[in-house]
């Protein structure tokens, strides 16, 4: 059975039939060519299909669609602005947290979340913020050094060992 769906996608307001059993993350792949949101598990449990809705991280492969009527959803293509990158993007290209890559789209909306609600982390934070989100490539440290550093250029401060520069 199909059903009209309208929401805002990355900044843009939308619309398309989607069958009333479609889990976001497919809709999102499949009818936006939205590839940044990963499919690695279809279980919820590696993180890699986080997006947020309503500024709140979920895992898409476990949201049915028609439940985002009415919502914002941003995916990872929806953080940079044009040709600038997202302070968190800079971030973990600066500190190498990005691997292969599977991972890094869920790990950067999660984070985005955290920084949103909370603009100074501990690293115990961070650490508890990710939690949902695998990696098996660099053994988080990039990762939440990335997070960290980004947290202290949205909040305009200086940056440890970049004094002067």
């Amino acid at each position: 059975m199909l059903k009209e769906l309208h929401f805002v996608l990355n900044g843009r307001e939308v619309s398309l039939e989607v069958d009333a059993s479609a889990m976001l993350a497919e809709v999102l792949r499949d009818q936006f060519g939205i590839t940044g949101t990963k499919v690695g598990c279809d279980t919820g449990d590696c993180g890699s299909c986080t997006v947020l809705i309503d500024g709140q991280p979920f895992v898409s492969c476990l949201v049915p669609a028609i439940r985002v009527e009415g919502r914002e959803i941003v995916t990872v293509e929806g953080l940079a602005r044009g040709d600038q990158l997202h302070p968190l993007q800079e971030a973990f290209l600066d500190e190498g947290a990005v691997q292969c890559g599977f991972c890094t789209p869920g790990i950067l909306l999660t984070a985005k979340a955290l920084l949103d609600r909370n603009p100074k982390p501990s690293r115990q934070e961070v650490k508890e913020a990710i939690a949902g989100n695998l990696c098996r490539c660099t053994g988080y440290e990039q990762i939440i050094d990335a997070i960290q550093r980004a947290a202290t250029r949205i909040r305009g401060g200086e940056e440890p060992g970049r004094e002067g520069i």
